[in-house]
């Protein structure tokens, strides 16, 4: 059975401390060197133990190699204040070419346990995704990809804001352009949405029900507060306004609107290789009291107040800058939960549906939400240590040089549909997760649809290809791959690569613990150089057939591992170019 050298080697570190200092728990740490002249791996095991032995690093050191036994060491050295540098045998590394063929598509898989319900993209459904949504939606879906592969069974989940304000804009921004088609002449609000979308579903409203929602101007605007004294509150007058006016019927443009406009998502993230496991409506969490019942738990545990008719919570007791509001003031306590209420009782519902872990994907403007969440799970008993909140900063898109602005209420926004038709969905895609989740990220269009070396998606489905050619080119049969005298594979260029290969689980479990999928792009541009690498120094295709097939057998297994972790970033993986 295969084992990774490294995991190896630590077994034999462990060992050799356990006869030299049996009551330590030092750890174990075994890593590249800086240099490639050092070795394979280094180990820094007796610096740690020097201080609790009383003793000199290099002493031991010393202890510690004539207590190590290990197979694969074919040399070892102590280096300066007491490092140990450990060179393997060339077999050691070889051996990871036939397991990666065993493996094939499962190469890197991890056991991790537990189940993770991961909520990402979530957007407010009141008009098309933007670019900024599609960094979300990258991020989200991979890493999903991501935490599956190492083992864990994962929910994908999209929140939809069904319930609130944005949706009532958006039914009277739709409602004011079907009057306006009716022959009605009004002023659109500035503050609502401007969108040509919003003309196309009231075009929508008035080819299927001609004037059924046709009512006056004039009385929508009637007595209307003043729009520059008080813009929100003219819009939730006309709100107001168009719930009257319209009656039962409110409920068929707010409906064709959230209908229109949730379809239109779920369409755009599944041309984006973006699938979710649930929908989860906000509505429902009104409609099943569940909203209640988390305020009467907060209530409960003494952490709810009222003050000038509102039900507040006492966030700043845990760690917020002020108290929130759950409930708004209204006639004969009738006022409206709050957003926050909304995002409380979906959080213990999330917790009640047995999720071990629980991890949200926010925008980076969201990061001051986070710890009133937190504290208003921990105010009603929850464990709010199983919620973990990565932050993702919206892409900023540069389009010849220039700074694309983006506002979905203006309708001034350069969509993801526009961006994926672009420069293509592999481009967004890895693009997207070409950074830190957490660091911003300039898009640079020219760069993402180049067919270059300097286009990182390009560099790395090229070498795929590559590899797809030369097999193609090979008239021999890929089973007996496994066959083959890795032991000829001795070339530099053939070392470096199968070193490379041999990281890649660990870099896939790393990744998973750390929620940073920016790192598997980062090994990925790794290994094509080194696959790139490995082509121009040694010719596969030779008259020796052990050692061509040795070399085939290598190029075979990378082009495993490219797909492998291509697929993880929701990328192609090409067999020409």
């Amino acid at each position: 059975m295969y084992l990774d050298p490294k995991i190896q080697l630590a077994n034999a570190f462990t060992q050799a401390r356990n006869v030299i200092a049996p009551d330590s728990d030092a750890v174990v740490t075994i890593e590249r060197p800086r240099q490639a002249s050092h070795g394979d791996y280094a180990c820094n095991l007796a610096m740690q133990l020097a201080k609790s032995l009383q003793r000199n690093p290099r002493e031991v050191a010393a202890d510690l190699l004539a207590a190590l036994n290990s197979p694969l060491i074919a040399k070892a050295e102590i280096a300066g204040p007491g490092f140990i540098n450990i060179s393997l045998i060339p077999s050691a590394r070889q051996a990871v070419v036939a397991h990666i063929l065993a493996q094939g598509a499962d190469y890197g898989r991890g056991n991790a346990q537990g189940t993770v319900q991961v909520e990402f993209v979530s957007a407010n459904p009141t008009g098309p995704l933007h670019v900024g949504h599609g960094r979300g939606a990258a991020f989200g879906a991979s890493l999903a990809n991501v935490l599956a592969f190492a083992g864990h069974t994962v929910s994908r989940e999209y929140y939809v804001n069904d319930a609130g304000r944005q949706m009532d804009i958006l039914a009277l921004s739709t409602w004011l352009r079907y009057l306006e088609l009716q022959g009605e002449s009004l002023a659109f609000p500035p503050n609502a949405y401007q969108g040509d979308y919003v003309r196309e579903m009231a075009q929508g409203i008035q080819a299927a029900h001609a004037d059924r929602y046709r009512r006056s101007a004039a009385a929508v605007y009637a007595d209307a507060p003043s729009l520059a004294d008080a813009p929100d509150d003219y819009l939730d007058h006309l709100i107001a306004r168009a719930k009257a006016l319209l009656g039962a019927d409110y409920a068929y443009v707010h409906g064709h609107a959230l209908a229109e406009q949730l379809g239109d998502c779920r369409n755009d993230l599944t041309e984006f290789g973006v699938s979710f496991d649930q929908w989860f409506s906000e509505r429902t969490l009104h409609d099943a009291g569940l909203i209640d019942t988390a305020v009467a738990a907060l209530q409960r545990h003494n952490h709810i107040y009222e003050q000038d008719g509102a039900l507040w919570f006492r966030s700043t007791a845990f760690g917020d800058e002020k108290d929130r509001v759950v409930k708004r003031a209204g006639t004969d306590g009738g006022g409206a939960y709050t957003y926050f209420a909304a995002d409380i009782a979906y959080h213990l519902n999330k917790f009640e549906r047995g999720f071990d872990r629980v991890i949200d994907i926010w925008g980076a403007d969201h990061h001051g939400y986070i710890q009133r969440v937190k504290g208003a799970l921990t105010a009603t008993g929850a464990d709010a240590e199983r919620l973990t909140v990565a932050l993702v900063q919206f892409a900023v898109l540069f389009r010849d040089g220039q700074k694309v602005a983006m506002s979905t209420r203006s309708g001034q926004f350069v969509t993801l549909r526009e961006l994926r038709h672009e420069v293509g969905n592999d481009a967004c895609r890895f693009f997207y997760v070409l950074r830190k989740s957490e660091q911003h990220l300039d898009f640079d269009l020219d760069l993402a649809k180049s067919q270059s070396n300097e286009n990182p998606v390009y560099y790395i489905q090229y070498a795929h290809a590559r590899i797809c050619r030369v097999l193609a080119a090979w008239d021999g049969n890929l089973a007996d791959l496994a066959e083959a005298d890795m032991a000829l594979l001795v070339e530099q260029p053939a070392m470096v690569l199968l070193e490379r290969l041999a990281e890649f689980p660990a870099v896939c479990a790393a990744a998973a613990s750390d929620l940073a999928v920016h790192s598997i792009a980062y090994y990925l541009k790794d290994l094509a150089a080194d696959l790139h690498g490995f082509y121009a120094a040694c010719q596969f295709l030779v008259e020796d057939v052990a050692l061509k097939n040795a070399r085939l057998a290598l190029v075979t297994a990378t082009r495993q591992v490219l797909r492998n972790g291509l697929t993880l970033l929701g990328v192609s993986a090409p067999e020409q170019m």
